[in-house]
């Protein structure tokens, strides 16, 4: 499934396409993908918010599949063996951000489904040291929305400095946060949600929430810290606002709309913290996996044809989806 020009997802962007079987470099593994989630990424790609950088793209960063062929100078994944792609594909590694372990801020940086085709299709290459083991107690669909959705939580919660016990707002509750939230419970944390959608509260109180409402009202309990997983703006204020002295606010998205003007003594004042995320490093998805694997989480899936991509990705912009959507490709 191809994008050929950015537009509305509502005017079908992704055409079916066939595309030259890609052959892996000396350090790249051909994988025969089997399962692809559909993240919020994918959208802004399709719709442009992110601007293109290839003229035709194959989205899709979170990827399952097997290792079907090796370049000559591989080793750390053998022929058959399951493995995930990520958001993130390539860095210089000789940045100073590299050199710092901070490989998710390298300006060299390249993506999946964005610099690079990505796994809506049947075959993807990558890089064999970008590509992760996954634990065994997790099925294809279920491990595919922890490839970006999980690992962005997981870097939401290290960037909101969030310790065990703590006490958590999320706001927004959709592929990410739902993943998040067991995380947050596995280390014993008291979690409150603040959504719009039915489903999406649901599934919270399903997942053990302690407290849902909206965006607009108060939580019960002042917030050690917070993770904003809308991409609406405006959202930054009542966050902020139920933060209490000294808390953080982590914006998880890669894309946010405009954030209405600060007060500083409501909003920052008391040492109070609005961060950002970017990307993850291969460090975050490793530690990631191997939590998720002891947990172990689960993800609530919704399953597409591959062809079924921009209906996908509709249903994910309404709010549609309960949990994750993932695309069955073979």
């Amino acid at each position: 499934m191809v994008i050929e020009r950015p537009a509305p997802i509502e005017n079908v962007p992704l055409r079916a396409s066939d595309l030259p079987m890609p052959e892996p470099g000396p350090h790249e593994l051909l994988v025969r993908i089997k399962t692809c989630g559909v993240c919020r990424t994918d959208l802004h790609v399709c719709e442009g918010d992110l601007p293109p950088h290839q003229a035709r793209i194959v989205p899709g960063h979170e990827v399952i599949g097997v290792v079907e062929k090796r370049g000559a100078h591989c080793s750390r994944h053998p022929l058959g063996a399951r493995v995930g792609i990520a958001w993130l594909r390539e860095t210089c590694g000789r940045c100073i951000y590299c050199q710092r372990g901070r490989e998710n801020l390298c300006p060299n940086a390249r993506f999946t489904g964005y610099d690079h085709n990505g796994g809506y299709a049947e075959y993807a290459v990558v890089d064999e040291n970008f590509a992760y083991q996954l634990p065994d107690s997790l099925g294809d669909e279920e491990a595919a929305p922890l490839l970006c959705a999980g690992i962005i939580g997981y870097r939401a919660i290290k960037r909101a400095a969030i310790a065990r016990g703590a006490t958590v707002g999320l706001y927004g509750f959709g592929g990410s946060a739902h993943i998040a939230l067991q995380v947050l419970k596995y280390w014993g944390c008291r979690v409150f949600v603040m959504s719009r959608g039915g489903a999406h509260r649901d599934l919270a109180a399903d997942l053990g929430a302690e407290w849902i409402g909206g965006a607009d009202e108060t939580p019960p309990a002042p917030l050690d810290a917070a993770i904003l997983f809308a991409p609406a703006g405006n959202l930054v204020l009542p966050a902020m606002e139920a933060l209490d002295r000294g808390g953080v606010l982590a914006v998880a998205g890669i894309y946010l709309s405009p954030i209405p003007e600060l007060n500083y003594e409501k909003h920052l004042f008391y040492e109070k913290e609005l961060r950002s995320v970017t990307a993850n490093t291969r460090a975050d998805a490793e530690e990631f996996l191997k939590i998720a694997g002891e947990i172990p989480v689960r993800t609530h899936t919704i399953a597409f044809g591959l062809t079924e991509a921009n209906a996908a990705l509709a249903m994910l912009k309404h709010d549609e989806i309960k949990g994750a959507g993932v695309l069955r490709v073979s």
